[in-house]
């Protein structure tokens, strides 16, 4: 391990072992911002903005971006290796209180560390406590519920191949009290707002994995902390910008990009991956943002030629936020009775927008195909 002035030091420790030191944000010398990453940065800027424009003008904002965060909440689950689908997300959501495979239930705690994160954006800024809160609801339950949740670490952690040892690491953060200097300087950092937001958020981003303040878990706080961070500068008025897939498809990319700030001081080069990494994000989620707008309208207008009625529509409304259902569902939701919840999916069924997924006939669920098909095709292109 080896580390560049611009960056950091690799100091030895009392104990034997060396670590990462990283130095305070901004780096220095400053960003230089070629023609390449000002056009990147600029780029980016304009898909970001079409973005936050079609989410807003969406008639049902609030149902698609329960969707986008539950889908950016497999993906970046996936990448720490959790295995689950988008299906099986959704269909959780029915039975909340039911027991769930210890996969769904990550992604489930994600979904809510996310909706936690920007609740409390409303009272409390982007801080340090608010990234151990953001944490706690993280790792609440299932795998890592015994790493501290909520609590910066007290011990020295280290990256590497499974099982190796500290003195085989790849890379090792700073130890605990550099950690906490780090994490301090980080935050000032985050409210400094002296760079363009875009370039405060990458940098933000690397030095949070860097300083790697949780036993478990960082990676995925590490991503959290882009779109909160985007979300208080109000560069998106709701946290629909999610870079999970982007990430999954180059990983090996992102790590040498990392590698590369800590080694060579290459910040130009990690910033003009993460803002490859956003445009191409940003420019999916709104193709995506203007399919689901154009499928709305769509079985609008199938329904009502079809004689629909109030609860159809209703109904319909509904499948954009919980596009998997079933007959219980229905009745809550509308609260309408039993019989007449059967009929509601029968008629949505024979329209063709929903689609009968199982064959028990006891726990029947019901597949908005179209819609959750968008997401599960929502990755970035390069």
């Amino acid at each position: 391990m080896r580390a560049h002035p611009r960056a950091g030091h690799v100091v030895k420790q009392l104990e034997g072992y060396r670590a990462f030191e990283p130095l305070p944000l901004p780096p220095t010398p400053p960003i230089v911002y070629d023609d390449d990453l000002v056009r990147r940065l600029s780029e980016a800027d304009q898909h970001v903005g079409r973005l936050d424009a079609l989410s807003n003008a969406l008639p049902d904002a609030e149902l698609f971006l329960a969707m986008h965060v539950r889908h950016e909440a497999l993906l970046s689950s996936r990448i720490e290796g959790t295995q689950c689908t988008l299906d099986d997300v959704i269909a959780s959501d029915l039975s909340p209180d039911d027991p769930t495979s210890l996969d769904v239930g990550e992604v489930v705690n994600y979904v809510a560390a996310m909706r936690h994160g920007v609740a409390r954006l409303a009272t409390l800024p982007l801080s340090n406590r608010l990234l151990r809160e953001v944490h706690e609801v993280l790792l609440r339950t299932g795998r890592g519920a015994e790493k501290t949740p909520g609590e910066f670490r007290r011990t020295q952690n280290w990256i590497g191949p499974p099982g190796c040892t500290l003195a085989e690491a790849s890379f090792v953060p700073p130890p605990v009290h550099v950690m906490n200097d780090s994490l301090h300087q980080l935050e000032t950092f985050l409210h400094s707002g002296d760079l363009p937001v875009l370039v405060m958020a990458g940098l933000a981003h690397a030095q949070f994995e860097t300083i790697h303040p949780f036993l478990d878990g960082n990676g995925r706080v590490g991503r959290l902390l882009v779109s909160l961070y985007l979300h208080q500068r109000s560069i998106l008025t709701k946290p629909v910008l999610h870079l999970s897939a982007y990430l999954e498809a180059h990983q090996r990319d992102y790590f040498t990009w990392l590698t590369a700030v800590r080694q060579d001081g290459d910040w130009e080069g990690w910033l003009r991956f993460f803002l490859s990494a956003v445009s191409a994000s940003a420019a999916s989620a709104a193709t995506t943002a203007t399919l689901i707008n154009q499928m709305r309208d769509r079985d609008r207008q199938r329904l009502l030629g079809a004689g629909g009625q109030r609860n159809e529509l209703a109904l319909l409304d509904r499948l954009y936020g919980q596009p998997i259902v079933n007959s219980v569902w229905v009745e809550r939701e509308l609260g309408v009775a039993k019989a007449t919840a059967h009929k509601l999916l029968a008629r949505m069924e024979a329209v063709g927008i929903l689609r009968e997924s199982t064959g028990f006939k006891r726990n029947r669920l019901f597949r908005y195909d179209e819609y959750v098909d968008a997401f599960n095709a929502l990755a970035p292109a390069d």
